[in-house]
């Protein structure tokens, strides 16, 4: 019977003290994995979702876990839209711990437990609330009511009124040997919750009277501190055991809809990537170590497609040369057959961004393009023979955004506000202001939070100089602007060919609400109305395109719903080509 319970403790001290698992924390290379948003799922969002190359802003992460304000794909039907639809089909640049003190002594947690951090009101032994302890002027671990610290001083646990502590039971060894868990009396020592491994009140062998504490894994040669200003003022070593969360991700999926056609896509991303640390070894390759531990967040992103290719990388680095200020540089090449025209696009962009309150924040970008136009379907239209050949853009880009919303893909709550101008010069010299506000509103949800009527505003006003080049020009038509409307299909035409124009003013009212209690399947109704002019006037029909849709989750193909509109222009113009279903299709997998 003895064997059997020693081999029993034996087990369980083994179980209570794993060895290794484990990592001595470098506060130089600490990365604190948020969970995920949500928004995502922010997923991020799988459990994320893909976020387009872009600029980061100092104290949102560039991950969807870091809680980064997030613009959505092209190929998304939420959130923000393009400002300027030539460039919207490419982005250039664009250990769970517990909190709060433990018990004193290592007592288990439950009533009766006198130590710090119990999570319930302690009581004496006859049911009521102890007295009032004043620990600035009784000795650290003064039983309550005493009026002088026991024989030797030391922390106690478990305080009795009256100062007199009870006599351990007959069962307890009183002679140095463990107490067991399970095993009655109050317990002082280790500082682990279930009174593993302590030692019983009762006096021990080379211990001190009893009330002393003993702890093999901290041991002060100054003593145990006997006041409560004196435990303040003693500093303490902490060892701080920890194992980094997965800051990888590979995620790879495709899409199809009304605007780009079928398109895969493919994402690697480093939250801990760090660009200084080169391999010294074959090990550093193959344990990992090569290029991590500093912070700074990789991405790689490929989108070959039927219609469009885009392929980017970009590396931020969220304290730049020790600062609150975050920089980013990225490189892109994008190519996309439009119906007028061929578009290639190489670039890169350098940038930095600081964060003013948790949700405002200001970013500077510059942005060095090589843009070249071919093979165009109709010639002798002036807006596109002078840009035919390679084109050359600098651009120095300031934004200011506000962002307050719940869920970035699918957002009920809040608004997100963006200002920008960009002066570019190079081959064409022309400014460039652009504003986008979206609103959100809860207007009303089932008791449980579930099944929320969802009231969507959005506005795109946007303008740039007269010697802007046709590639640089707003578009409208289609699932990302105008519903109701072909791709470009509301846009200003020269000769068949559309041109796009200098000036846009772009709206869409929508009301969502549920049709399954789930919340798996929503419907849409909404308003599309807005024009692009040639120059800062409405020289055109104010479009106007009212519709209803549906919204499909499945979890299983990613975090955007499916999405399926009919639209019916009622204003428009003779030239326009109008669309009556768009659709957006996708799926993702990590």
């Amino acid at each position: 019977m003895l064997c059997a319970i020693a081999l029993i403790g034996v087990s369980a001290l083994g179980c209570a003290f794993p060895r290794g698992g484990g990592q001595i924390l470098d506060k130089d290379k600490l990365d604190v994995e948020m969970p995920a948003d949500e928004g995502a799922g922010k997923s991020p969002k799988s459990s994320s979702s893909q976020k387009p190359p872009g600029d980061v802003i100092r104290g949102q992460s560039p991950g969807p876990g870091y809680g980064q304000a997030y613009a959505p794909p092209v190929n998304s039907p939420y959130g923000q839209r393009p400002s300027n639809d030539s460039g919207g089909d490419y982005a250039p640049g664009n250990s769970n711990l517990t909190r709060g003190p433990m018990p004193v002594s290592g007592a288990p947690f439950g009533p009766g437990t006198q130590g710090v951090g119990s999570r319930f009101p302690a009581v004496n032994a006859n049911g009521g609330a102890p007295p009032v302890f004043n620990p600035a002027s009784a000795p650290i671990g003064a039983p309550l009511g005493a009026s002088a610290p026991p024989a030797g001083g030391g922390v106690i646990s478990n305080f009795q009124p009256g100062g007199a502590l009870p006599a351990p039971p007959p069962d307890v060894n009183a002679q140095g040997g463990l107490a067991q868990p399970g095993v009655g009396g109050p317990l002082i020592g280790s500082g682990l919750p279930g009174g593993l491994g302590a030692q019983p009140v009762s006096a021990q062998p080379g211990l001190g009277a009893p009330g002393t504490p003993y702890n093999p894994y901290f041991n002060d040669p100054n003593g145990i501190p006997q006041t409560y200003q004196e435990a303040l003022s003693r500093p303490s070593d902490l060892d701080v055991f920890v194992q980094e969360a997965r800051t990888g991700k590979f995620q790879f999926g495709a899409a199809v809809n009304s605007n780009t056609g079928l398109t895969g896509q493919i994402t690697v991303e480093e939250r801990n990537f760090n660009i200084f640390r080169v391999p010294r070894s074959w090990e550093d390759l193959t344990s990992g170590g090569a290029f991590r531990g500093g912070g700074q967040f990789l991405q790689i992103q490929a989108y070959p497609g039927t219609i469009f290719q885009s392929y980017s990388a970009s590396l931020t680095e969220p304290y730049l040369f020790g600062s609150d200020i975050s920089g980013t540089v990225s490189g892109y090449y994008f190519n996309r057959n439009y119906f007028d025209y061929f578009e290639t696009r190489v670039g890169g962009t350098v940038g930095g961004g600081y964060r003013l309150t948790p949700d405002i924040s200001v970013q500077g970008t510059m942005r060095m393009e090589d843009v070249t136009i071919s093979n165009p379907r109709v010639l002798g239209v002036p807006q596109l023979d002078q840009v035919l050949g390679r084109n050359a853009l600098y651009g120095s880009k300031i934004s200011v955004m506000r962002d307050t919303r719940d869920i970035p893909f699918a957002p009920t709550e809040g608004n997100l506000v963006r200002a920008s101008f960009e002066q570019v010069f190079g081959t064409y010299v022309f400014p460039k202001f652009d504003l986008t506000y979206y609103q959100y509103l809860t207007l009303r949800q089932r008791p449980d939070g579930s099944g929320r009527h969802v009231l969507g505003l959005a506005t795109q006003l946007g303008f740039e100089g007269a010697n802007a080049p046709m590639f640089e020009h707003y578009f409208a038509g289609g699932y990302t602007t105008l519903r109701g409307f072909y791709f470009r299909g509301a846009s200003p035409v020269v000769n068949t060919v559309k041109v796009g124009g200098t000036f846009q003013f772009i709206n869409s009212v929508e009301y969502q609400f549920p049709l399954t209690a789930d919340d798996m399947i929503k419907s849409v109704v909404f308003c599309d109305f807005g024009a692009v002019e040639p120059t800062a006037s409405f020289s055109q029909k104010f479009r106007v395109s009212p519709g209803f849709g549906f919204r499909i989750n499945i979890p299983a193909m990613g975090p955007a719903p499916l999405a399926f509109d009919f639209a019916f222009p009622v204003v428009k113009e003779s030239f326009d080509q109008r669309q009556t279903f768009s659709f957006f299709m996708g799926v993702s997998r990590q």
